[in-house]
């Protein structure tokens, strides 16, 4: 998903721009890096891994100036070397200019063709660089009016933040798919950040999110608000509440934990489960699990213990990390389970081999029955505006039944919260939830993600 961070008006902001990207770790894991300014030149660090791993007390002393902006990656278009980490910061014939971007540009690849083909080198794999040269190519007179002509030629999602020595421009697409919110400190300091929590500790206010389609300019003169954009249906992804966004955030005036408890609470509705314990997969299904517990009245026990030391096993990129994660991750806790039938709530069902293994653990430390409830529907289809979902091939709901799905991971019973319920848990209309539905907000031109094959399942 991708986490940006920007800041103005602190005599040390690239150590606030470090607090806020710690407060985002959660989205994206590969990547770390921060660029300021003092107000004539850009200071820019990146490297590979976890903040605190890229960032220290010396490299933060190299990065002055009361303006900074920050990036967490993890990759969706582009693969995961340092060449794609953010932000990208540039000099041009107009000055220096650094941007992070968090989202999917969907006509990526037609528009880089283009761009070749009329002599542009790039130096990256990541559609962000395509906003750099278009920005470079573009014969508007400021640097905020030749961000705007850039992004007519783009499509897809993306909230963004981009820094000069002279200025701070946030924006989020027109659809507003990604979060992006604004926020004050100590009456003189603005910050952005793509969730609230970011703000939480730099002790800045929350002030709103930023609309879709809406752009703020931070400079000398001030803060000021444009709408650039045609208006669009707001779509914003509904996965942030299912598994994305922190719990303490609030995403579109919806607290992130209430809406996972009531999803719980309703997917106990529509999927309820003959059990003696309910327990989470920590940490994104413990107040889905709460909810589900507290409407079928059942105790809530955690009967698997997350080891903070490993990363979120969903964003790491390679399979064979994902499935070593699995027991890394996660460990039973076998008084709890010992001879009881355990409904187990877990955020999403992708590829299936994580629940397998999850199924297959609880069995191992004892439980009698295991029932896997999914705080969201079926995942059926990829979702190309910053998900790294795989190819339709890959995700088990796009071609194998509940019953099948539920065989193959070895489950006595499956059971999954419908699109209405999502939607209901959430505010009702207004998301995008193409990864569910399949209708995509915006015609996908990227790549043929029809099924390409049918993956077969052992047990099935």
């Amino acid at each position: 998903m991708c986490g940006v961070f920007g800041i103005v008006g602190a005599p040390e902001a690239a150590n606030l721009a470090y607090l806020g990207l710690h407060s985002l770790q959660h989205r994206g894991q590969e990547s770390a890096g921060i660029v300021s300014t003092d107000g004539e030149r850009l200071f820019a660090h990146r490297g590979l891994g976890l903040v605190q791993d890229v960032f220290g007390e010396r490299v933060l002393d190299r990065l002055p100036g009361a303006r900074a902006i920050g990036h967490v990656r993890y990759s969706t278009a582009g693969d995961s070397g340092l060449k794609n980490a953010q932000p990208i910061a540039v000099d041009y014939a107009h000055g220096s200019l650094a941007v992070a971007h968090n989202g999917n540009l969907t006509n990526f690849d037609e528009l880089r063709a283009r761009l070749e083909a009329e002599g542009s080198i790039f130096q990256t794999t990541s559609d962000t660089e395509l906003l750099v040269h278009l920005i470079a190519r573009s014969r508007q007179a400021s640097t905020v009016e030749r961000v705007i002509d850039a992004l007519g030629h783009v499509e897809g999602a993306y909230s963004m933040v981009f820094l000069t020595p002279r200025e701070l421009i946030a924006v989020r697409d027109p659809h507003g798919f990604r979060p992006l919110c604004l926020g004050l400190m100590n009456d003189t300091t603005h910050v952005v950040a793509s969730e609230r929590g970011a703000f939480h500790l730099i002790g800045a206010e929350h002030l709103r999110d930023l609309e879709p389609g809406e752009m703020i300019v931070i400079d000398e003169r001030g803060m000021r608000s444009l709408k650039p954009f045609a208006a669009q249906p707001r779509k914003m992804c509904i996965f942030e509440y299912v598994y994305f966004a922190r719990p303490d955030s609030t995403t579109e005036g919806i607290g992130v934990y209430g809406a996972r408890k009531r999803l719980g609470a309703k997917l106990a509705e529509e999927q309820p489960a003959e059990a003696d314990v309910v327990i989470p997969v920590p940490d994104s299904g413990v107040a889905s699990a709460m909810g589900f517990a507290e409407r079928l009245g059942l105790p809530f026990e955690l009967g698997l213990i997350r080891s903070h030391y490993v990363g979120r096993t969903f964003i790491e990129p390679a399979q064979s990390i994902r499935h070593f994660g699995v027991r890394l991750k996660l460990s039973p806790v076998r008084d709890v389970l010992r001879g009881k039938r355990v409904a187990v709530v877990d955020d999403s069902i992708v590829r299936g081999t994580t629940s397998r293994k999850i199924v297959a653990m609880l069995r191992d430390a004892g439980a009698r029955e295991v029932h896997l409830r999914i705080a969201s529907p079926p995942t059926r289809w990829p979702c190309f505006y910053g998900i790294d979902t795989p190819s339709r091939a890959e995700l088990i709901a796009s071609s194998h039944s509940v019953q099948e799905i539920g065989r193959y991971i070895t489950a006595d019973s499956l059971g999954y919260v419908s699109l209405e319920g999502l939607r209901a848990a959430v505010g009702g209309e207004g998301y995008c939830d193409a990864c569910f539905s399949g209708d995509y907000p915006i015609p996908v031109r990227r790549r043929d993600e029809s099924i390409r094959r049918q993956l077969p399942l052992v047990g099935v």
